[in-house]
């Protein structure tokens, strides 16, 4: 990438005048957080306005207020020295070796990836894995990561996306909850209080219709996560549809049983996604060859690409 010419590059130090005294509205605040004089920190943003040609503050009396220009200026730079910042504090968490920040699912970098991880770290000890949480899409353009977990179809323009895994989900609930409400067939869920994920809002529409059960609505209360979800179905809350590999634990210690046999796997999946000029980078690149390789040994999973 050819950088723009240098008098659109501003130094750091006029840029991070501007950006502190942009924040807190005050060229003495400013000048205090940076440890500079105030006389300082208004030269520097009137050395930036020249150079840029524009006005950043609106000056008033002993106040500053930022112009329409320099409120949208000052996004763009405070993102630009936090990556900035994340770069170098990355650099001096590992300087011998490359970082990889990557997008993940609360659930399933909780359930799955992070109890993987030692494996990953043990073979590729110069690689430091930074893990960013979210449960909606990452936007490559202005968030830090070089690769994220997206569960869906495989539709994600721009990107580059490998198959990891589908999952299977299947109705559980406590074991007094499932005495209490005699439970043995599908239809007999269309009776007791069921759970659903804002996420999936349609999940047990899905299973009822898979499972030939008739039904007009299906309500409920609603969860964000699946590690709540989880717990309020052990509690006896109600009947939930989980992935079966994020309740290996509550499962095998008897907190949480089938509440009725009809494990179905899911129409979408999990895929490891990129941004095309990311796909060398070398970290990504012993990443994505590690994880798709546990991913079909824990799922008999195939290995599939797809460019959106």
């Amino acid at each position: 990438m050819v950088l723009p010419p240098r008098r659109f590059l501003p130094s750091l130090s006029l840029l991070a005048a501007f950006e502190a005294a942009s924040r807190t509205g005050s060229v003495t605040a400013a000048a205090r957080e940076l440890g500079l004089t105030q006389g300082a920190v208004s030269r520097q943003i009137l050395a930036l306005e020249e150079q840029l040609g524009v006005a950043l503050f609106l000056r008033e009396r002993q106040t500053i207020r930022l112009t329409r220009a320099g409120e949208g200026y000052a996004r763009e730079i405070r993102e630009a020295l936090r990556r900035i910042s994340t770069a170098s504090l990355n650099l001096r968490a590992n300087p011998d070796g490359g970082t990889l920040n990557l997008g993940v699912l609360p659930s399933f970098g909780t359930r799955w990836l992070v109890p993987r991880l030692p494996d990953f770290i043990a073979r590729h000890p110069g690689v430091s894995v930074n893990l960013l949480t979210r449960s909606s899409l990452f936007d490559f353009r202005t968030d830090t990561v070089d690769a994220a977990i997206h569960f869906g179809l495989p539709h994600w323009p721009g990107t580059e996306l490998v198959f990891l895994m589908h999952e299977k989900v299947i109705p559980v609930c406590s074991p007094a909850f499932k005495a209490r409400y005699g439970l043995s067939t599908p239809g007999d869920l269309l009776h007791v209080p069921l759970l659903h994920m804002t996420t999936r809002p349609d999940a047990w529409e899905q299973w009822f219709r898979g499972h030939d059960v008739r039904f007009e609505n299906v309500h409920g209360m609603l969860f964000d996560q699946f590690t709540t979800i989880a717990e309020a179905a052990s509690a006896g809350v109600g009947a939930s549809l989980i992935p079966s590999f994020m309740i290996e634990e509550e499962v095998r210690s008897g907190r949480l049983v089938a509440a009725v046999a009809g494990e179905v796997e899911s129409e979408e999946a999990y895929y490891l996604a990129c941004m095309p000029d990311r796909a060398g980078y070398a970290p990504l690149e012993s990443f994505r060859r590690w994880i798709v390789s546990e991913a079909a040994r824990g799922a008999g999973g195939r290995t599939e690409e797809f460019s959106a």
